[in-house]
């Protein structure tokens, strides 16, 4: 899906590591939530209270997924699931542009 309709998006933008990856929220009408938002290189370590699904659209980047002691390579378009209540680790090689659904 490349466009979401019906909609509401916050304003103010989500801003980690120094403004190094940034992103927006969408409210949509059942009550679920996306982040749409970019990431520059570097690396980065995310709590996850749900589970969360990562769409990179376009990027590159190596994830350490919790407990998993391998690095796996995400080039976009590619995707993968975080567990609920846990942390992930992410070095983005190049700008890469995101998804984050999150799953109750």
């Amino acid at each position: 899906m490349s466009s979401f309709s019906n909609v509401t998006a916050d304003k103010k933008a989500n801003i980690y590591f120094d403004g190094k990856v940034t992103s927006r929220t969408l409210h949509f009408e059942d009550g679920t939530l996306k982040t749409l938002g970019i990431m520059l290189p570097g690396e980065y370590t995310f709590n996850t209270g749900d589970k969360e699904i990562m769409e990179i659209m376009s990027g590159e980047m190596e994830v350490l997924l919790p407990a998993s002691e391998e690095w796996i390579t995400i080039v976009g378009p590619q995707s993968f699931d975080v567990p609920a209540n846990s942390a992930f680790h992410l070095k983005v090689k190049t700008v890469s542009d995101y998804c984050c659904s999150f799953v109750k």
